[in-house]
């Protein structure tokens, strides 16, 4: 007969954290040295422990744009492609491994207005008017460098530091290490361009082997940003509560019995979290409050320009409500992949994009936030110098192109190059686990103590590997 009151003992983690009301795992904690936080599966944040310094950022926006931008054609100015437009890749350049396949492939130019903007000069493509006014906002790194060849591995990196699934997300990593500032709005939000499948899926705001209370928070491409944020007609405030209170009453002692089911933490949370939403996320995320004027700024007057314009002042709303982390899809589904008819396909793409990231960055020095929100552009990796069919590019994550501005960064920088092709990184090399590592630096996090130990092993966000670039900030 099953004994419905016994729950067994599954590890001897569950052992050590159970014996003498957890006074084991006190005691293993003392004689191994390690810290009480993480890896028990519990949700207890690092916190300001981790810092190693007071940080300038304290929110980030990251702004992707899923599928792969063309550098050649946006910020990396790159006169030889046009030199040599039509001929094939020099015997002095080592071919690359290509997505498609393809070989002897020649190189294609751009047909690109580019000018230098701003007292530093960077150099910035006719694709990018409105963002080239803020040249002396941003740090342009030329020289990004991913392991991932194709989407689903170029975007799990981007996002987990891995090319493949099952690791935390960036926005998990921030979240876990500094938790949220508003206890009534989730700490990372992820906001589409539209209803399509963003590569792989929810695991790139997931948290892995993580709390699942970290993971990232997806607001909707359409109509009201927040799914089910009004209470059903005919419940009243009190009525919700006693709901709520009797849902815990029968979830806390099940969770209390597996406490390495983090899921079930995470819902009794998501609960509690959504009851506090009901009062402050709709004034959060109204943008009837902006002025016509602000509006205008952001494009929502324009069909071209008004999704992304919205989503991206709904990011400037929820950094200044205490947002930690906010992410922008753009081209959800790979929108910015072009292996056919680049000059179309991203004619149309910087347009959506350009005047809304303009005045987000004008926004956001005009209100004082930029100085303490960072915000980061790109995508999974770059594009070939080399054609492929009908005037398109391939995948290139040899040599790419992102870029930060705010949080502390010194602006009007270009750092590290890429060959006189745009092919390969050739000067300070900045692999995906260097920018993870520089965006916690950042915030003030010394990335090498933000630890999450699991399955004997010390996590961290850029796998065990990468190196904070400190010159970012001069």
């Amino acid at each position: 007969m099953p004994c419905y009151n016994f729950s067994p003992i599954r590890s001897r983690r569950d052992f050590l954290r159970t014996a003498g009301g957890g006074f084991g795992a006190v005691a293993l904690a003392a004689l191994t040295g390690s810290p009480l936080i993480a890896g028990t599966g519990g949700a207890t944040r690092a916190g300001a422990a981790l810092t190693n310094r007071p940080g300038r950022a304290k929110n980030v926006i990251f702004l992707v744009m899923e599928g792969g931008p063309s550098h050649l054609d946006t910020f990396d100015h790159k006169p030889l492609i046009n030199e040599l437009d039509g001929q094939k890749l020099p015997a002095s350049f080592k071919p690359p491994i290509l997505a498609m396949g393809e070989s002897n492939a020649p190189i294609m130019g751009s047909p690109r207005q580019w000018t230098q903007h701003g007292q530093s000069g960077l150099w910035v493509s006719d694709w990018f008017p409105h963002v080239a006014r803020h040249a002396d906002d941003l740090a342009v790194i030329k020289s990004c460098v991913s392991d991932g060849i194709n989407h689903a591995g170029g975007v799990c990196q981007m996002n987990t530091g891995s090319v493949f699934g099952g690791r935390p997300s960036l926005g998990a990593w921030v979240d876990y290490g500094l938790g949220t500032e508003n206890q009534n709005l989730p700490g990372f939000v992820v906001i589409k361009d539209s209803e399509k499948e963003v590569v792989n899926g929810v695991r790139n705001w997931g948290t892995g082997f993580m709390p699942a209370v970290h993971q990232g928070v997806e607001f909707s491409a359409n109509g009201s940003p927040i799914r089910n944020l009004q209470a059903p007609k005919g419940l009243d405030e009190a009525r919700q509560r006693d709901k709520l209170e009797f849902l815990a009453q029968l979830n806390r002692p099940h969770a209390a019995a597996r406490a390495d089911d983090s899921e079930l933490e995470a819902r009794i949370r998501s609960y509690e979290l959504a009851y506090r939403m009901q009062a402050e996320a709709p004034g959060a995320v109204d943008l009837s409050r902006e002025t016509a004027e602000t509006k205008t700024l952001y494009g929502l007057d324009a069909k071209e320009t008004a999704v992304f314009g919205r989503n991206c002042l709904l990011a400037r709303r929820l950094v200044e409500q205490g947002v930690r982390f906010v992410q922008l899809y753009s081209g959800a589904g790979s929108g910015w992949d072009s292996h056919t008819e680049l000059e179309k396909s991203h004619a149309g793409l910087c347009r959506s994009v350009d005047k809304p990231i303009a005045a987000l960055l004008t926004d956001l020095k005009a209100r004082g936030l930029l100085d303490e929100t960072l915000v980061i552009w790109g995508g999974e990796f770059g594009r070939t110098p080399m054609a492929e069919q009908k005037g398109g590019r391939d995948h290139n994550p040899t040599g790419f192109t992102m870029w930060m501005a705010g949080g502390g960064v010194q602006g009007g920088k270009s750092i590290g190059a890429t060959d006189d092709l745009g092919l390969y990184a050739v000067k300070d090399r900045l692999h995906v686990h260097d920018l993870h590592a520089s965006i916690m630096y950042l915030l003030g996090i010394d990335h090498t103590q933000l630890i999450y130990h699991h399955q004997g092993r010390p996590e961290r966000i850029d796998v065990n590997e990468g190196k904070a670039f400190k010159r970012l900030i001069g």
